[in-house]
């Protein structure tokens, strides 16, 4: 519920005409023997998203819910420019889970797995879709579990930590060293420090800076094409504590659309 709090509160200083609710089901949903939870709504809002997307004629920006919602947007952007998008993560979180090694099962910390088309095959994009760990770089993960880190350095995933974002010289190099021109930028909002945003489920410190963000995203905007984005992660602890995080998180958008 703190999700649809922060979702709806985001959509609040939006303009109407450029937004587009994706319905997200109220009840729990099942995991179907997939050893993910709520699998069958995680797979009703995919079909959901995907059809907005379709109708779509310019790149989407993916605002609210869980890291989840990614999969759909970055398998849209994917299908319109194949085997040349790069994916930008930048979250707290590197999410590299399988059902087989997530401590929760929570479909969250399995994403971007599924997008390199890996983990239950029922998630895992297909060829044609999925986005290749020599194309996904990390930024800011820092709070990684011991699976996610052996396979972090087994598959050579380039990471770049906080520090190394504070300029975006090492980033644009890394995009430019996979050779696509075409960038998915994700946002997981846990990805900024808590100073800077404290609607979030889980803080963890030493993140990003907005500045820092923002300066971030231009730069990948001014030297390759966007074609998707996701802010993901704001769950304030009412509607009311939402609006200290606002100007923040408009910030953001601004960054990614102006």
């Amino acid at each position: 519920m703190r999700l649809v709090d922060g979702a709806a509160a985001i959509q609040g200083d939006l303009p109407t005409s450029a937004t587009r609710e994706v319905e997200v089901p109220v009840e729990a949903g099942d995991a179907l023997d997939t050893g993910i939870q709520r699998f069958s709504s995680v797979q009703v809002v995919r079909e959901r998203q995907a059809v907005v997307l379709r109708a779509t004629s310019d790149w989407a920006l993916t605002i609210g819910g869980d890291c989840g919602v990614s999969l759909a947007s970055v398998e849209h952007a994917s299908r319109q420019h194949p085997s040349d998008v790069v994916l930008v993560w930048l979250s707290a979180h590197p999410e590299l889970h399988t059902p087989e090694t997530s401590p929760s099962g929570g479909y969250c910390g399995m994403v971007l797995r599924s997008i390199a088309g890996e983990g239950h095959p029922d998630v895992a994009l297909d060829a044609e879709s999925r986005i290749p760990f020599e194309r996904i770089i990390l930024v800011g993960a820092r709070d990684v579990d011991p699976a996610e880190a052996d396979l972090i350095i087994a598959r050579g995933l380039r990471s770049l930590s906080t520090d190394e974002v504070e300029s975006p010289d090492m980033l644009l190099e890394a995009v430019r060293a996979t050779g696509a021109k075409h960038v998915y930028i994700h946002i997981g909002l846990d990805v900024l420090d808590p100073s800077a945003l404290r609607g979030l489920a889980d803080l963890v410190p030493f993140g990003l800076s907005v500045p820092t963000l923002t300066s971030t995203v231009s730069a990948l905007r001014a030297e390759f094409t966007v074609v998707g984005a996701s802010i993901v992660g704001f769950s304030p602890a009412s509607p009311a504590a939402a609006t200290d995080d606002l100007p923040n998180i408009l910030r953001i958008i601004g960054s990614l659309t102006r």
